[in-house]
């Protein structure tokens, strides 16, 4: 079973997080240094690991990116007595670290973090299985932590499979691309629940924070050894079409095809669904709006070919849609079953 460590030369810090966790059911591994901490990857499967940056002999930072070498897979959060900018880019750059928090830390914060760090690591097992009906099941959960997004995910899928149909993209790449529209926003599981379901505007450090749920889904993407084509939806659904988007600012037809394809079928669903900063739009203004980008935010040629095949009128479901395209038949009754004992007894 996959486990927790925590790593810090302060017995009394140790006891403290053994005593946190187990009021909440959970029992977790606890070493002094990160010597004695590396032994545990010899006969253990950690999937979480908290260490302490200013460590005798080796230090956080050290342990972690030899930690990076011997289990690519497990999530690591480095944690540091002071505000170190200059070590968490290093901690971010070369450990892959998962969070870089600061002591005190509340014991909130960090349930919150090992919590989102189990989901993290999960992920990328239960995605490596591309199991149709767990890799949809992994969508809805992670669509769990904005309740008003609810369904996003299916309807992308749909509406993207739509325009691919039309435009004679080949079966095998329809179905990663339904993979990638389910996972779109994977990344949105290392994003703070506060941020997402935010009623007012995002600071400029939150809009930072929230930008980064691209590069930590096609992170988790490659880890799981999705194709290029959903990795591609992942970490580009957010590119804009006159290179003004990010991560990379890609523009026109650098931007990868399936990407372009998704990046109108998710605008045009947000667009018709309440968002916890505005009301939904009629279906009608939606299109329009979607036209109104055409050649700035999107591809104005995926454009036309959308508003050629998308329904008028009111708003689809997705059992709507499965008679043209029968997605979900096999997995209605699926469960996010990939999910461990370990978090499911891990209720923050």
């Amino acid at each position: 079973m996959a486990e927790i460590l925590f790593v810090d030369d302060d017995n009394l810090i140790l006891r403290f997080s053994r005593d946190l966790f187990l009021s909440k059911g959970v029992s977790i591994l606890t070493a002094a240094n990160a010597e004695e901490a590396l032994e545990f990857f010899s006969d253990h499967e950690i999937a979480v690991v908290v260490s302490d940056n200013q460590m005798p002999g080796m230090t956080g930072l050290e342990f972690l990116s030899h930690v990076k070498s011997i289990s690519p897979d497990t999530v690591k959060v480095l944690i540091s007595a002071f505000v170190d900018l200059p070590t968490a880019l290093a901690a971010i750059n070369s450990s892959e670290v998962f969070r870089y928090l600061i002591k005190p830390w509340k014991n909130e914060e960090i349930l919150e973090v090992v919590k989102e760090g189990l989901r993290r690591y999960r992920m990328v097992h239960t995605m490596r299985r591309e199991d149709e009906a767990v890799l949809r099941s992994l969508a809805q959960t992670i669509e769990l932590k904005d309740p008003r997004t609810k369904g996003h995910c299916d309807r992308v899928a749909v509406y993207a499979l739509m325009i691919a149909e039309a435009m004679r993209i080949p079966k095998e790449v329809q179905r990663q691309i339904k993979y990638g529209s389910w996972l779109h926003d994977c990344g949105k599981i290392g994003v703070s629940e506060s941020i997402l379901n935010g009623t007012e505007g995002l600071t400029e450090l939150e809009f930072e924070t929230m930008k980064m749920h691209t590069h930590w889904g096609a992170d988790v993407a490659e880890k799981a050894g999705l194709s290029d084509v959903a990795r591609n939806i992942i970490q580009y659904h957010h590119e804009r079409f006159d290179g003004s988007g990010y991560p990379a600012g890609l523009a026109g037809e650098d931007i990868p095809v399936e990407t372009r394809i998704v990046s109108v079928a998710d605008v045009y669903d947000a667009l018709i669904m309440d968002r916890p900063y505005r009301k939904s739009f009629p279906t009608r203004q939606a299109r329009e709006m979607v036209r109104s980008l055409s050649g700035t935010a999107l591809d104005p040629n995926i454009v036309s070919i959308f508003l050629d095949i998308i329904p008028e009128g009111p708003i689809p479901t997705t059992e709507d849609l499965l008679p043209r395209h029968d997605l979900f038949a096999a997995e209605k009754e699926a469960t996010i079953s990939a999910e461990t004992p370990l978090l499911r007894r891990f209720s923050v």
